[in-house]
């Protein structure tokens, strides 16, 4: 299941995904037209908290639009509808995990700086966009901007003292970010804040994918190329911390939501790890691919 946030003539509306027909069910509207009336939320963060009956909401909507003509007539076409980054506005800054692979620790320095435990940064929720929204290039404050393609992981439930053994289970599903950084004002500033939550700094999307159909979020191909170059290329499995050590240390005293949103950290292959560093300019096309996810497409703009 792929759950997107899309808006069609200014109102914004929960819909899954059918990527092989390149359509949407809108999920409120199906219930309505099913039961005649529905209490699903037009928000994703307000599904998402609803846990497993959302689901069970959506596999019974499932079952009864493909039984019903009436029901295969709510699909929209994917090109009539804008589509919005997931959780267009998150309630809380974006968790993000710094070098998660020894690949990109080592380019940004040597081999004493992949870390012993996991490091920890966040972005403001101002940052994010959509698949296929304008990054703005914002060359009055930095001529360093750069890419760093992300597996995200979407909480799914409250939860404080996650045991590693259980952390998937607090997982609703899977989606893209590019945490895009200015790297001269994270050096200049000593801290990763500033450098990394400029606007449109975190596209995210396309979708998100539910954790029941990512077998081994651990283990999944990640790619991301700049004007069609392939520039970094690896694999989650190469992780120094996976997915369920990170729930476990970030829940450590600290409650984590439904809706809360955890970049895992980016492979190597980012500009500023090249001899001479290859920042993004103004026009790059910026594509990662995550197997079984889907592509996260921006521009920077020109």
């Amino acid at each position: 299941m792929k759950f997107v946030t899309a808006e069609i003539s200014g109102e914004a509306f929960v819909g899954l995904m059918n990527e092989t027909d390149r359509k949407i069910l809108p999920l409120g509207k199906a219930a309505e037209k099913k039961d005649g009336s529905t209490d699903l939320p037009s928000a994703m963060q307000e599904c998402i908290a609803l846990g497993d009956s959302f689901i069970q909401s959506v596999r019974n909507l499932l079952d009864w639009v493909k039984g019903n003509p009436e029901g295969e007539d709510l699909y929209i076409p994917l090109d009539s509808v804008k589509l919005l980054a997931p959780i267009p506005r998150p309630g809380k800054n974006i968790f993000c995990i710094g070098k998660n692979y020894a690949d990109h620790a080592i380019e940004m320095g040597s081999k004493e700086d992949i870390p012993e435990h996991i490091m920890v940064f966040t972005k403001a929720p101002t940052t994010v966009i959509a698949d296929k929204e304008m990054i703005l290039n914002h060359r009055d404050i930095t001529e360093q901007l750069d890419y760093e393609g992300e597996l995200a992981v979407i909480i799914g439930k409250k939860g404080r003292g996650i045991k590693k053994e259980e952390a998937l289970d607090y997982v609703f599903g899977y989606t893209i970010i590019n945490d895009v950084t200015a790297r001269d004002l994270q050096s200049r500033h000593k801290q990763f804040f500033i450098g990394k939550s400029l606007d449109t700094t975190c596209p995210m999307g396309p979708w998100i994918v539910h954790s029941s159909t990512i077998e081994n979020p651990n283990k999944l191909d990640i790619k991301t190329s700049v004007n069609g170059e392939i520039r970094q290329n690896s694999n989650t499995e190469n992780f120094l911390f996976p997915i369920e050590e990170i729930i476990a240390v970030l829940s450590k005293g600290m409650t984590l939501e439904p809706g809360d949103i955890i970049a895992t950290g980016t492979p190597a292959g980012v500009g500023k790890g090249f001899k001479p560093p290859r920042f993004l300019q103004p026009g790059d096309a910026v594509e990662i691919t995550v197997e079984n996810i889907g592509t996260l497409s921006n521009k920077i703009e020109g």
